[in-house]
């Protein structure tokens, strides 16, 4: 199970920045986890944060450990995104028998995907694919793909930090989306580490494992979000990193077919929020708000 996976990994880097610090993985099966039908029609990401946030309030949990892309834009006032560990690769995957480019497959090709983000922009370079919602876990969604038995489609699109953190990556044949076709999704290939806001002793602990370029990143990634309202049912992408000293900002926003897509690319030397707010204002500029809410 990927999430025990990343837990694994953060608790192993705990350990070994804090000598005298043991850990305990604690496992919580969520709704999203149990939910078998789209997350979009029955609560969204918030169904996969749920039941840790309870128990981070219920102090059953220090601390909680997610897929970041899976938060939702909001959070409530106890709780914090308190550290983001070195983000692993922001990329997508698309995973097919021969390895085959998203340009070299059939016309009548099935493409299956549950994002609505990946939706569109597979849809804006191929609008002669089919694209199907899929669910489960990444191995289930590998074989829907792959011969054998549960082959229903000719490819499906994965987050590449999935596949890489379930040692998958090198065991199935895929070619990796590079960023300038698909977007990722904010937050994808980061974990982040939420907590009770003001547990100092938490901090202290975690704060060794902080990677500050991923942090700010994630943060400048959700503030875009929040900037432009959007959540769970939004199609947008939005990915920050820093380049030579220099931060660089790039975002979509589009209807789920893919068409009245807006794309922007922003850099400053400044700060990694400052420019969040540059480049959700020039989204706004150019009718973000009506494609995302109209």
């Amino acid at each position: 199970m990927l999430a025990m996976t990343q837990t694994g990994h953060v608790a192993a880097a705990i350990r070994a920045a804090n000598k005298n610090v043991t850990t305990e993985l604690v496992e919580i099966v969520t709704t999203g986890d149990e939910t078998v039908g789209p997350l979009l029609d029955v609560g969204g990401k918030g169904l996969f944060t749920e039941q840790l946030e309870e128990a981070l309030r219920d102090g059953s949990i220090d601390m909680a450990v997610h897929s970041a892309k899976d938060v939702p834009t909001y959070l409530d006032d106890d709780l914090e995104i308190s550290i983001v560990p070195a983000r692993s690769d922001p990329r997508d995957a698309l995973v097919t028998s021969a390895g085959l480019d998203l340009r070299e497959l059939s016309g009548n090709a099935t493409v299956g995907t549950g994002s609505l983000r990946r939706r569109a922009q597979i849809k804006a370079w191929r609008s002669d694919v089919d694209v199907v919602p899929i669910r489960g876990n990444i191995e289930t969604r590998l074989k829907r793909s792959l011969p054998g038995s549960d082959r229903k489609l000719d490819a499906v699109v994965l987050a590449m930090a999935g596949l890489i953190r379930s040692g998958l990556a090198e065991t199935h044949a895929m070619n990796i989306r590079p960023l300038v076709d698909i977007m990722p999704a904010a937050g994808q290939g980061a974990l982040a580490i939420e907590t009770v806001v003001g547990n100092k002793d938490i901090a202290s602990i975690l704060a060794p494992i902080n990677d500050q370029d991923s942090f700010e990143a994630l943060h400048a990634e959700r503030s875009v979000l929040a900037n432009l309202e959007a959540d769970c049912h939004s199609c947008i992408a939005v990915h920050f990193s820093r380049l030579e000293g220099k931060w660089m900002g790039a975002a979509m926003v589009s209807r789920e077919d893919g068409s009245g897509m807006i794309k922007e690319i922003e850099m400053t030397s400044g700060q990694a929020m400052g420019l969040a707010d540059t480049l959700s204002a020039r989204l706004r500029s150019k009718g973000a708000m009506e494609l995302l809410h109209g």
